[in-house]
C-alpha cells in the first residue's frame, strides 16, 4: 500500500481511505488512483486487510446446498450487493449437515465477519451457534426462519400455496401433495401452507405418505416416491409438489409409467411445482409453479445487513411482520397443469 501510495503521489492515508470507501475521497483523487490502479494492476490483499481491522468488511453467508440454482442467484446477488457497498462476502455450504454448518459458523468467528446471512438448517446444534453469532454481529436468516423474533426474508408460504392451491381447485381435481423431505423448517411449513389452503377451499388435504429422509436430493427422491405412489394409485389426478425439483423427478415417474401430464382434456395426470426454477419452463410439458423472487430476496437481506452495520442500503420493503419480510410468490401457469 506504502509502495502503491508513492507510485501515484498520495498519502497512505488518502489511498486507504479509496480503498475502503471511492466515495469518499474527491472526484478528482478516485480518478487519479483509478488511472494508477489500472496502470499498475495494484491490488490491496483485502482479506489480510480485513483480519487486522476490529470490524472487518468481511459478509459471512451460509447456505445449506451450493448447487440449487436458488441459493446459486441468491448468493450471486448477495456478493454483487456487498461489493458496492464496499464489503466482500465469503460464501461456505452446510451441504445439509448440522456439522458442516456449525463448522461453518465456528470459521466465520475466526474471521471477525461483520455479519452474516444465513439459509439455516433449523437442526439443534446449528441454532444454538447461529444465536452465540447473532449474539455479537447482526444476522439476517433467509428461505428459512430462525428464532420467533429474528430478522428473516423469505417467501410467503401462506399466500404462494393458497395461490397455487386455488387455483388447481378451480381448473381441475383438488391436488395431493408431494412433501419436501424434512431438511429444514421450510418444508415444514409448506406443508402446513398446503393443509390450510385445502381446508380453506373446502377439501381435505391428502400429503403423500414417504419414508423420512434427509437428503437434499430432491429429484431422486420424488422419482421413487411418485413411481411407487403410481403404482398403488394416486389419491389424485393432480399432484402438487411442494418445490419444482421435486416436480422434476415426478415428471419422470409419469412418463415412465405411460402417463400424459398435462391440462388438455386427454391428459391423466397434472402436476404442478414450487418457486419457478430455471428449468421449469424447459420440461416437458412446461411446468406450473409459483415464482419467488430470488433476486429481491438477496436484496431486501443484503440490504437490511447493511443497515444495521451503519453502511448504505436502498429502501426497504413494504411488508413486515415484526422482523419478518415476506415476499409475495406469482403464479406461473404453464402446460403441465
Amino acid at each position: 500500500m506504502e509502495d502503491f501510495a508513492a507510485h501515484v503521489g498520495l498519502s497512505r492515508p488518502t489511498v486507504s481511505k479509496y480503498f475502503n470507501d471511492p466515495q469518499s475521497v474527491r472526484e478528482k483523487t478516485r480518478k487519479r488512483i483509478e488511472k494508477a490502479i489500472t496502470d499498475s494492476g495494484f491490488r490491496p490483499n483485502m482479506f489480510a486487510v480485513n483480519l487486522k481491522r476490529q470490524r472487518t468488511k468481511i459478509l459471512g453467508v451460509i447456505i445449506p446446498n451450493a448447487i440449487d440454482p436458488f441459493y446459486m442467484e441468491l448468493t450471486r446477488r448477495i456478493e454483487e450487493i456487498a461489493s458496492e457497498a464496499g464489503y466482500f462476502a465469503i460464501v461456505l455450504s452446510s451441504n445439509g449437515s448440522p456439522d458442516l454448518e456449525a463448522e461453518a459458523i465456528e470459521r466465520f468467528e475466526s474471521m471477525n465477519v461483520a455479519g452474516a446471512i444465513v439459509a439455516p438448517l433449523g437442526q439443534p446444534r446449528g441454532q444454538s451457534k447461529l444465536d452465540s453469532l447473532a449474539s455479537r454481529v447482526p444476522l439476517i436468516y433467509v428461505d428459512a426462519p430462525g428464532h420467533e423474533g429474528m430478522p428473516y426474508v423469505g417467501t410467503d408460504n401462506r399466500q404462494s400455496m393458497g395461490l397455487i392451491v386455488d387455483y388447481l381447485c378451480r381448473s381441475g381435481t383438488p391436488p395431493c401433495f408431494l412433501d419436501m423431505p424434512d431438511v429444514n423448517l421450510n418444508a415444514r411449513l409448506r406443508r402446513a401452507a398446503y393443509e390450510q389452503a385445502m381446508e380453506q377451499a373446502g377439501f381435505e388435504p391428502r400429503v403423500l405418505p414417504v419414508a423420512p429422509t434427509k437428503s437434499w436430493d430432491f429429484e431422486a427422491f420424488a422419482h421413487r416416491a411418485v413411481s411407487e405412489h403410481l403404482a398403488a394409485g394416486l389419491p389424485s389426478s393432480t399432484l402438487l409438489c411442494a418445490n419444482d425439483r421435486l416436480a422434476f423427478g415426478a415428471l419422470l415417474a409419469a412418463w415412465e409409467a405411460g402417463l400424459k401430464v398435462g391440462r388438455d382434456a386427454d391428459c391423466r395426470l397434472r402436476i404442478a411445482g414450487h418457486d419457478d426454477h430455471p428449468l421449469a419452463r424447459y420440461t416437458c410439458p412446461p411446468l406450473t409453479t409459483v415464482a419467488q423472487d430470488y433476486a429481491e430476496i438477496a436484496r431486501l437481506a443484503t440490504n437490511r445487513l447493511l443497515e444495521n452495520l451503519g453502511g448504505q442500503a436502498a429502501d426497504s420493503a413494504t411488508g413486515a411482520s415484526g422482523d419478518a419480510l415476506l415476499l409475495k410468490a406469482s403464479i406461473m401457469l404453464r402446460a403441465s397443469a
